[in-house]
């Protein structure tokens, strides 16, 4: 885990135990409002253009986007996962899915390629 992804946890676990909040932090809880946080998230794109959106909307969609890291973060650690690994594994297996001379500008499933 890089220091700076370690500092940030510390800093989100120092915050949550501080209000005696973990026992509402299990491992469902935090995959639920990881979904929740990510909705609020799409909720300000509805009904405009993504240009419109990020003319009105940016301090709203920093708070949201940190809401879902946030989550994110805590349900990493209660699963004792290093995010540098896991989203290291993920770009690999998404190297091997999405090879650059079959998806390059392509918006298509890896199943469709």
């Amino acid at each position: 885990m890089t220091k700076e992804i370690k500092e940030l946890t510390d800093k989100i676990n120092q915050f949550r135990d501080e209000r005696d909040w973990r026992h509402f932090h299990q491992e469902k809880d935090l995959a639920i409002s990881i979904s929740l946080e990510a909705n609020e998230l799409l909720e300000l794109f509805q009904w405009q253009s993504s240009k419109e959106t990020l003319a009105t909307e940016m301090d709203n969609l920093k708070d949201e986007l940190a809401d879902v890291l946030i989550y994110s973060i805590m349900l990493a650690d209660n699963l004792d996962l290093n995010i540098a690994d896991i989203i290291e594994s993920k770009l690999q297996k998404n190297v091997e899915k999405y090879p650059v001379e079959k998806a390059k500008g392509n918006h298509k499933k890896y199943t469709e390629l």
